[in-house]
């Protein structure tokens, strides 16, 4: 006989999905891990052990998707960054971005805190401005700033004496991806108080020689094609930083043109570079199909993760790589189709767009 006081639950199924569609997630999943892998192993962490280096900060977005995170990402996240922390005895310190909260105007709810990092002491998790002390130099971290927190950001920002900032902002005017700017968020002068201000959030690395926007260490998205990445090492005492490069290129373009190549070029190309790589064949000429299927048959024996075609005949439009870049094309159509509007609120459309499209970027293919 069941007790009345007992209530029984089976097979919650949290998060269920169609088999077919988790496999295809699974595969394109396996695929955009390769290169954070490569990068890890081969340069970030003997980088750090050459240099006898035990302290990380982490500028933010550790995690892509803000609403759900599978267990697949949390055990290769553990396997390939935090497990490779512990056990080289590195102090990690993680400030939350907004791709890592759950809600766009609050950091309560966010990965960092679900996964319970700071059960460890090496690991050290910020969701609101703090200031800290490394290596005898105070440091001020400020997490992404939202509708809840801005007040008390905003007031911290102004009352620290920290002279350095590393934190996940947005800065009005800086470059998110090369050639596409910040027409929102907060105005670079309330960071002028500090010597320097270090930021996550936007992919691009560049700076004003006051705010550091850092970029991403490895390219992630078809926006990162031919931007430089890779991470910096911070002198706390001479407070130079250095920027270490990382030489993996996930997104590759080629330029086909069977009138500038021979069938034997194509056949002794090293194809090999382009493994798990995700390649765009731009078409200037093609009047042998053989050639064409010949660089395509190549191409898929090295196992490439994904191939796509820009067929152009127009022998006299000059092709540049701008006009090619889906980020940079999709970007200006909509910019300009919001610029030939009747409205008044032009701009607050036209950032409400780019934020779509650049979030839109990070979406899971299924």
């Amino acid at each position: 006989m069941l007790d009345p006081d007992i209530t029984f639950l089976n097979h919650g199924s949290f998060g269920a999905c169609a088999k077919p569609v988790y496999e295809n997630l699974l595969e394109w999943q396996k695929k955009m891990e390769e290169e954070p892998v490569k990068f890890f192993e081969d340069i970030f962490f003997p980088t750090l052990e050459e240099r006898g280096i035990r302290t990380i900060i982490h500028l933010g977005d550790v995690v892509d998707r803000r609403k759900f995170i599978n267990w697949k990402t949390v055990y290769q996240m553990r396997e390939m960054f935090f497990d490779q922390c512990y056990g080289r005895y590195i102090n990690l310190h993680l400030i939350v971005g907004n791709h890592d909260t759950y809600f766009r105007n609050t950091n309560l709810v966010n990965s960092l805190d679900g996964l319970r990092l700071e059960d460890n002491h090496q690991f050290h998790v910020y969701t609101e401005s703090t200031e800290i002390e490394i290596d005898g130099t105070k440091l001020f971290i400020q997490p992404w700033i939202c509708d809840e927190n801005k007040e008390q950001s905003l007031k911290a920002i102004e009352e620290t004496t920290a002279q350095v900032l590393f934190g996940h902002l947005e800065v009005k005017g800086f470059e998110m991806h090369a050639g596409q700017y910040s027409q929102s968020g907060i105005d670079a002068s309330i960071f002028k108080k500090f010597d320097m201000a270090f930021s996550g959030h936007f992919h691009h690395k560049s700076d004003n020689g006051n705010i550091y926007y850092l970029g991403n260490q490895y390219q992630i998205t078809w926006s990162d094609y031919k931007d430089t990445k890779g991470f910096h090492i911070f002198d706390t005492e001479t407070r130079e930083i250095e920027f270490i490069l990382n030489p993996f290129e996930m997104f590759h373009k080629i330029y086909y043109d069977d009138e500038k190549m021979t069938l034997e070029s194509i056949q002794n190309e090293d194809y090999s570079v382009y493994k798990g790589c995700y390649i765009k064949i731009v078409i200037v000429n093609k009047k042998n199909p053989f050639w064409f299927d010949t660089l395509m048959d190549k191409l898929y024996a090295v196992d490439v993760a994904d191939i796509s075609v820009v067929e152009n005949f127009d022998q006299d439009l000059d092709i540049e790589d701008d006009m090619i870049n889906e980020a940079e094309d999709t970007l200006t159509i909509l910019s300009k189709y919001v610029n030939s509007l009747n409205i008044d609120n032009k701009k607050e459309l036209d950032n409400l767009l780019i934020s779509l499209y650049n979030e839109s970027l990070t979406l899971e293919t299924v």
